[in-house]
Protein backbone atom coordinates (compact mmCIF):
# COMPACT_ATOMS: atom_id res chain seq x y z
CA UNK A 1 0.00 0.00 0.00
CA UNK A 2 1.31 3.19 -0.82
CA UNK A 3 1.80 6.14 1.88
CA UNK A 4 -0.93 8.12 -0.45
CA UNK A 5 -3.59 5.18 -0.22
CA UNK A 6 -2.26 4.97 3.66
CA UNK A 7 -3.21 8.50 4.53
CA UNK A 8 -6.65 8.52 2.72
CA UNK A 9 -8.07 5.94 4.90
CA UNK A 10 -6.38 7.86 7.61
CA UNK A 11 -8.04 10.92 6.36
CA UNK A 12 -5.70 12.85 5.66
CA UNK A 13 -3.37 13.36 2.37
CA UNK A 14 0.06 14.25 2.42
CA UNK A 15 0.62 17.04 -0.46
CA UNK A 16 3.26 19.31 -2.00
CA UNK A 17 2.43 22.88 -1.97
CA UNK A 18 2.09 23.06 -5.69
CA UNK A 19 -0.90 21.31 -5.13
CA UNK A 20 -2.50 22.18 -2.31
CA UNK A 21 -2.60 25.98 -4.49
CA UNK A 22 -4.24 24.40 -7.26
CA UNK A 23 -7.34 22.92 -5.32
CA UNK A 24 -10.89 24.56 -5.76
CA UNK A 25 -11.77 26.41 -2.62
CA UNK A 26 -14.20 23.93 -1.42
CA UNK A 27 -11.43 21.60 -0.74
CA UNK A 28 -9.41 23.56 1.12
CA UNK A 29 -11.69 23.13 4.59
CA UNK A 30 -10.77 19.33 4.14
CA UNK A 31 -7.07 19.68 3.10
CA UNK A 32 -6.75 22.20 6.61
CA UNK A 33 -8.23 19.20 8.55
CA UNK A 34 -5.60 16.59 6.64
CA UNK A 35 -2.80 18.68 7.70
CA UNK A 36 -4.30 19.48 11.44
CA UNK A 37 -4.17 15.22 11.84
CA UNK A 38 -0.52 14.87 10.51
CA UNK A 39 0.53 17.60 12.68
CA UNK A 40 -0.74 15.55 15.32
CA UNK A 41 0.48 11.96 14.47
CA UNK A 42 3.30 10.90 16.32
CA UNK A 43 6.50 8.36 15.52
CA UNK A 44 7.97 6.72 18.38
CA UNK A 45 11.54 4.42 17.86
CA UNK A 46 13.17 2.17 20.16
CA UNK A 47 16.60 3.11 18.59
CA UNK A 48 17.02 0.06 17.38
CA UNK A 49 15.57 0.51 13.30
CA UNK A 50 11.94 -0.46 14.83
CA UNK A 51 9.54 3.05 14.92
CA UNK A 52 5.74 3.12 15.87
CA UNK A 53 3.10 5.57 14.17
CA UNK A 54 0.32 6.71 16.73
CA UNK A 55 -2.46 8.37 14.23
CA UNK A 56 -5.00 9.34 16.27
CA UNK A 57 -8.98 9.17 16.12
CA UNK A 58 -10.56 12.45 14.22
CA UNK A 59 -14.20 13.12 13.83
CA UNK A 60 -13.32 12.43 9.95
CA UNK A 61 -11.89 9.32 10.48
CA UNK A 62 -10.47 6.00 12.96
CA UNK A 63 -7.32 6.47 14.72
CA UNK A 64 -4.76 4.11 13.69
CA UNK A 65 -1.63 2.66 14.54
CA UNK A 66 1.75 1.14 12.37
CA UNK A 67 4.72 -0.72 13.08
CA UNK A 68 7.71 -1.31 11.16
CA UNK A 69 11.51 -0.56 10.28
CA UNK A 70 10.82 3.03 8.87
CA UNK A 71 10.81 2.12 5.55
CA UNK A 72 7.96 -0.41 5.60
CA UNK A 73 5.45 -0.36 8.11
CA UNK A 74 2.25 -2.67 9.24
CA UNK A 75 -1.36 -1.79 10.80
CA UNK A 76 -2.00 -2.95 14.26
CA UNK A 77 -5.07 -3.25 15.08
CA UNK A 78 -7.14 -0.83 17.55
CA UNK A 79 -8.79 -2.03 20.17
CA UNK A 80 -10.32 0.92 20.91
CA UNK A 81 -10.19 4.42 19.71
CA UNK A 82 -6.41 5.96 19.62
CA UNK A 83 -5.77 9.60 21.06
CA UNK A 84 -3.40 11.95 20.22
CA UNK A 85 -1.57 10.60 23.07
CA UNK A 86 -2.55 6.36 23.57
CA UNK A 87 -3.41 3.20 21.78
CA UNK A 88 -3.83 0.22 23.03
CA UNK A 89 -3.55 -3.15 21.14
CA UNK A 90 -4.09 -6.72 20.89
CA UNK A 91 -1.12 -8.89 22.47
CA UNK A 92 -2.02 -12.31 23.76
CA UNK A 93 2.01 -13.24 23.98
CA UNK A 94 2.62 -10.93 26.94
CA UNK A 95 0.64 -11.06 29.80
CA UNK A 96 0.05 -8.51 32.49
CA UNK A 97 -2.01 -10.22 35.74
CA UNK A 98 -2.54 -6.77 37.38
CA UNK A 99 -4.89 -5.52 34.32
CA UNK A 100 -8.33 -5.31 34.45
CA UNK A 101 -9.66 -9.03 32.71
CA UNK A 102 -13.19 -7.52 31.56
CA UNK A 103 -12.99 -3.78 30.55
CA UNK A 104 -16.14 -3.10 28.62
CA UNK A 105 -15.88 -6.67 27.83
CA UNK A 106 -12.14 -6.70 26.83
CA UNK A 107 -9.30 -8.88 28.70
CA UNK A 108 -7.00 -5.89 29.58
CA UNK A 109 -4.48 -8.56 30.48
CA UNK A 110 -3.43 -9.51 26.77
CA UNK A 111 -3.68 -5.78 25.71
CA UNK A 112 -0.40 -3.77 25.29
CA UNK A 113 -0.08 0.00 24.69
CA UNK A 114 2.00 3.00 22.80
CA UNK A 115 1.61 5.96 25.04
CA UNK A 116 3.06 9.18 24.43
CA UNK A 117 3.46 11.77 27.02
CA UNK A 118 1.41 15.57 26.64
CA UNK A 119 4.64 17.52 25.84
CA UNK A 120 5.60 14.80 22.87
CA UNK A 121 9.18 14.35 24.33
CA UNK A 122 8.78 10.41 25.80
CA UNK A 123 6.78 7.62 24.69
CA UNK A 124 6.18 4.72 26.70
CA UNK A 125 5.95 0.49 25.15
CA UNK A 126 3.67 -1.19 27.54
CA UNK A 127 3.96 -4.90 26.56
CA UNK A 128 2.39 -6.94 29.05
CA UNK A 129 3.53 -5.80 32.81
CA UNK A 130 6.93 -4.68 30.54
CA UNK A 131 7.22 -0.95 30.18
CA UNK A 132 10.11 -0.29 27.60
CA UNK A 133 11.05 3.47 27.24
CA UNK A 134 10.95 4.39 23.64
CA UNK A 135 12.17 7.99 21.31
CA UNK A 136 9.79 10.16 19.90
CA UNK A 137 10.68 11.47 16.55
CA UNK A 138 10.96 15.32 15.85
CA UNK A 139 7.83 16.54 14.09
CA UNK A 140 9.93 17.12 11.11
CA UNK A 141 11.49 14.02 10.91
CA UNK A 142 8.46 12.36 11.55
CA UNK A 143 7.10 13.64 8.02
CA UNK A 144 9.81 12.89 6.59
CA UNK A 145 9.66 9.43 7.55
CA UNK A 146 6.13 9.10 6.69
CA UNK A 147 6.59 10.60 3.42
CA UNK A 148 9.11 8.20 2.56
CA UNK A 149 7.52 4.79 3.86
CA UNK A 150 4.83 2.20 2.68
CA UNK A 151 1.67 0.75 4.74
CA UNK A 152 0.36 -2.98 4.59
CA UNK A 153 -2.97 -4.44 6.02
CA UNK A 154 -1.83 -6.27 9.47
CA UNK A 155 -0.20 -9.74 8.75
CA UNK A 156 -2.65 -11.63 11.42
CA UNK A 157 -5.06 -13.82 9.07
CA UNK A 158 -6.49 -15.64 11.57
CA UNK A 159 -7.19 -15.96 15.29
CA UNK A 160 -7.81 -18.77 17.49
CA UNK A 161 -11.54 -20.27 17.56
CA UNK A 162 -11.89 -23.36 19.59
CA UNK A 163 -9.16 -25.06 21.49
CA UNK A 164 -9.52 -28.67 22.45
CA UNK A 165 -7.71 -32.09 24.11
CA UNK A 166 -8.22 -35.55 24.78
CA UNK A 167 -7.44 -37.34 27.76
CA UNK A 168 -3.82 -38.06 26.56
CA UNK A 169 -2.94 -34.62 25.83
CA UNK A 170 -3.34 -34.20 22.19
CA UNK A 171 -4.33 -30.67 21.75
CA UNK A 172 -6.84 -29.71 18.79
CA UNK A 173 -6.55 -25.70 17.79
CA UNK A 174 -9.13 -24.69 15.06
CA UNK A 175 -8.34 -20.79 13.80
CA UNK A 176 -10.65 -18.81 11.76
CA UNK A 177 -10.25 -15.98 9.40
CA UNK A 178 -10.50 -12.51 10.31
CA UNK A 179 -12.47 -10.21 8.75
CA UNK A 180 -13.51 -10.79 5.34
CA UNK A 181 -11.93 -14.26 5.90
CA UNK A 182 -14.04 -15.32 8.50
CA UNK A 183 -15.77 -18.39 6.60
CA UNK A 184 -12.06 -19.41 6.44
CA UNK A 185 -10.76 -21.82 8.69
CA UNK A 186 -7.28 -23.91 9.54
CA UNK A 187 -6.56 -27.19 12.17
CA UNK A 188 -3.77 -27.94 13.92
CA UNK A 189 -3.37 -30.68 16.12
CA UNK A 190 -0.57 -32.59 18.22
CA UNK A 191 0.86 -32.67 21.46
CA UNK A 192 1.94 -29.32 23.66
CA UNK A 193 4.47 -27.68 21.36
CA UNK A 194 4.44 -29.64 18.47
CA UNK A 195 1.13 -28.97 16.94
CA UNK A 196 1.04 -29.61 13.26
CA UNK A 197 -1.59 -28.30 10.26
CA UNK A 198 -4.12 -30.72 9.41
CA UNK A 199 -4.76 -30.54 5.00
CA UNK A 200 -8.36 -29.27 5.15
CA UNK A 201 -10.87 -31.08 2.96
CA UNK A 202 -14.25 -29.68 3.79
CA UNK A 203 -16.38 -27.79 6.48
CA UNK A 204 -20.12 -27.81 7.15
CA UNK A 205 -21.33 -24.93 9.49
CA UNK A 206 -24.98 -24.80 10.69
CA UNK A 207 -27.34 -23.32 13.88
CA UNK A 208 -25.47 -26.78 15.41
CA UNK A 209 -22.66 -26.21 14.94
CA UNK A 210 -19.31 -27.01 12.76
CA UNK A 211 -17.92 -29.99 11.31
CA UNK A 212 -14.43 -29.83 10.18
CA UNK A 213 -13.20 -32.44 7.63
CA UNK A 214 -9.50 -33.40 7.13
CA UNK A 215 -7.17 -35.80 6.05
CA UNK A 216 -6.41 -37.47 9.52
CA UNK A 217 -10.45 -37.25 10.70
CA UNK A 218 -13.49 -35.30 10.96
CA UNK A 219 -14.03 -32.73 14.36
CA UNK A 220 -16.83 -31.89 15.15
CA UNK A 221 -18.20 -28.93 17.20
CA UNK A 222 -21.06 -28.04 18.89
CA UNK A 223 -22.02 -25.04 20.29
CA UNK A 224 -22.29 -24.41 23.63
CA UNK A 225 -22.61 -28.38 24.48
CA UNK A 226 -18.82 -28.83 25.30
CA UNK A 227 -19.73 -33.06 25.72
CA UNK A 228 -20.71 -33.13 21.92
CA UNK A 229 -17.19 -32.51 20.48
CA UNK A 230 -14.97 -35.54 19.32
CA UNK A 231 -12.45 -36.42 17.08
CA UNK A 232 -13.42 -39.26 14.53
CA UNK A 233 -11.17 -41.00 12.80
CA UNK A 234 -12.49 -44.20 11.02
CA UNK A 235 -15.78 -43.37 12.55
CA UNK A 236 -14.11 -44.20 15.98
CA UNK A 237 -15.20 -41.69 18.30
CA UNK A 238 -12.35 -39.52 20.50
CA UNK A 239 -14.68 -37.55 23.17
CA UNK A 240 -12.73 -34.04 22.99
CA UNK A 241 -13.05 -31.47 26.42
CA UNK A 242 -13.31 -27.77 25.14
CA UNK A 243 -10.66 -25.49 26.86
CA UNK A 244 -11.69 -21.71 26.87
CA UNK A 245 -10.07 -19.69 24.49
CA UNK A 246 -10.23 -16.11 26.00
CA UNK A 247 -8.76 -17.61 29.21
CA UNK A 248 -5.74 -19.23 27.35
CA UNK A 249 -4.77 -17.12 24.53
CA UNK A 250 -0.86 -16.75 26.37
CA UNK A 251 -0.68 -20.67 26.49
CA UNK A 252 -1.85 -20.50 22.87
CA UNK A 253 0.26 -17.95 21.37
CA UNK A 254 3.52 -19.23 23.63
CA UNK A 255 3.20 -22.55 24.37
CA UNK A 256 1.37 -24.53 21.83
CA UNK A 257 3.79 -24.24 19.14
CA UNK A 258 1.23 -22.91 16.28
CA UNK A 259 2.71 -19.30 16.62
CA UNK A 260 5.95 -20.50 17.92
CA UNK A 261 8.67 -17.42 15.97
CA UNK A 262 5.29 -16.16 14.05
CA UNK A 263 5.50 -12.05 13.84
CA UNK A 264 1.84 -10.54 14.36
CA UNK A 265 2.75 -7.09 13.54
CA UNK A 266 3.07 -5.45 16.97
CA UNK A 267 5.33 -3.17 18.55
CA UNK A 268 5.98 -6.21 20.55
CA UNK A 269 7.17 -8.14 18.12
CA UNK A 270 10.78 -7.48 18.63
CA UNK A 271 11.11 -7.26 22.28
Amino acid sequence: MSLRHMVIALGFVIAPQAALAMDPPWGQEKKLRERMVLESTRVCTDGKGHYTVLVPTTPEADGQLYYGDGKAFVQVPNVSSNSETQADFFEPRFFNPKANDNFRGVDYRVISRLAVSEDSKTCTLSCGDRALPQQPLEADKAKELLRKSTFAPSPMKFQPYALLRDDKGTYYLVERGIGADNKSFRIFTGQRGQVKPQKMLNVVTDSQGEIFSTQGGDLRLVVDREESSFWVVKSKRQKLRAVPVGENLPFIYNELGVYTGARLGTPCDDV
